[in-house]
């Protein structure tokens, strides 16, 4: 059963006008009906009423035969008040124009505007005037608007008409109500070693009903394709990581990741780009009680590009286990992120779990702004266990300027009796 309750706004009137007028105005916001609740009250058949309660349960209409104990009922109740209004939901209102006069009134015009606290929305069908209404009859209209704005609307009904003496009369009439918060965002983004970015979204309901989340996905700016963290691959279909009943409970939070990565035809500027940069939105919808809709854009989401200095070292490949004192192969991705031309020399400096293999004071060459070069370079551990790889140099030789890269990434060494896993 999808029925609809009606709901008088309140008394949001003008002044009483000099003279009454021929029209009557109402205004009612339309909602969905609510599913009838009962406090069952029942007791032991010891008890001085004995089986009085269970009878009455069985007979009371509300209740659900064969389970009459259930809080819910098989009736609907329609809205007892003006009830609350969410940003991204869908506001219904009807409006009728009732003629409580005894003579026809002619060139009636009805329109209806929402005002907010930024713009002024026309939301009538048509604002074309009525010729005639004859006495008691009237002209409906139901008006629908998604609201996009929080804060205080307020919904202005005019109404224009001539009398049969050719007396042009208006009035007005003002409805206020407030639209709430429905859910609180959270965003952190997380940089990883790679030009990938992470997004953790923290999704809370603040309403006072539960929400059934029928979708929450990232659209990505132009330079980023984005790949959903959310379920767990089994077999050819994905099981979401929040179970099968995807519903948010009052004041609960949920987290939703993802991952983010340079298209391929910014990757070679990933690593120059500085500043604020534009990650995309998230799109949020859901339900509620009896399938009302809402949906929430955020506005485009920015973070601040890490800081790399003028020269940006990353790492393309390493090997995740590697065998004791037996030589194994990095990539390395060297990025000039100053606007000037460097001559680059590589020197490469032991430490005490890491030897690198190879002729340190290696000239580079020359590396343009914004471009970039990779690097093979062979190296051993002579110590077991989780190593950080270290002791890159690189200089400047116009500057006569150093750069040192440490910890770069870390590296897991193993007996060479121990085959490493690939």
């Amino acid at each position: 059963m999808q029925g609809k309750g009606l709901q008088d706004t309140g008394k949001m009137d003008m002044p009483l006008p000099k003279q009454e007028h021929l029209l009557a105005l109402k205004v009612m916001r339309l909602t969905k009906p609510t599913l009838f609740t009962n406090v069952p009250v029942t007791c032991e058949d010891r008890d001085l009423p004995g089986d009085l309660f269970d009878h009455l349960l069985k007979e009371d209409p509300s209740t659900v035969k064969g389970a009459e104990l259930l809080n819910l009922g098989e009736m609907l109740t329609l809205p007892q008040n003006f009830g609350n209004i969410f940003l991204g939901e869908t506001f219904s209102s009807y409006i009728s124009v009732h003629n409580d006069s005894s003579q026809v009134v002619k060139d009636i015009v009805v329109k209806a505007d929402l005002q907010t606290s930024s713009q002024r929305l026309n939301l009538s069908a048509s604002n074309a005037a009525v010729s005639d209404l004859k006495p008691d009859c009237c002209i409906d209209d139901v008006i629908h608007h998604e609201v996009k704005e929080i804060g205080t609307h307020i919904l202005v009904c005019a109404v224009s008409y001539t009398t049969q003496t050719g007396e042009k009369m208006y009035f007005r009439k003002f409805f206020k109500f407030q639209v709430l918060k429905p859910l609180d965002v959270k965003t952190k983004f997380y940089n990883a070693e790679t030009d990938e970015v992470f997004l953790e979204a923290q999704i809370q309901n603040i309403t006072t009903s539960p929400m059934f989340m029928e979708k929450v996905s990232l659209e990505p700016s132009i330079m980023y394709s984005v790949t959903e963290l959310n379920a767990v691959n089994k077999g050819d279909e994905g099981i979401s990581t929040f179970g099968k009943m995807t519903y948010l409970q009052p004041m609960d939070t949920r987290q939703y990741l993802y991952s983010l990565k340079p298209k391929p035809e910014f990757a070679e500027k990933a690593g120059v780009i500085k500043g604020v940069t534009v990650i995309g939105k998230l799109d949020i919808v859901w339900k509620t009680n009896l399938g009302e809709r809402g949906r929430l854009q955020t506005s485009q989401l920015q973070r601040m590009a890490p800081g790399y200095g003028d020269v940006r070292l990353s790492l393309e490949a390493i090997p995740d286990t590697v065998n004791l004192e037996e030589p194994f192969d990095i990539t390395c991705k060297i990025t000039n992120c100053s606007e000037r031309t460097m001559d680059l020399v590589l020197e490469m400096c032991n430490t005490n779990s890491i030897h690198w293999c190879g002729v340190s004071g290696r000239q580079l060459g020359k590396l343009s702004p914004s471009s970039s070069l990779h690097l093979s370079l062979k190296l051993l551990t002579s110590v077991q266990g989780l190593q950080s790889v270290s002791g890159l140099r690189l200089t400047d030789t116009f500057l006569k300027r150093t750069y040192e890269y440490d910890d770069i990434a870390h590296v897991c060494v193993v007996s060479s009796h121990l085959k490493p896993e690939s």
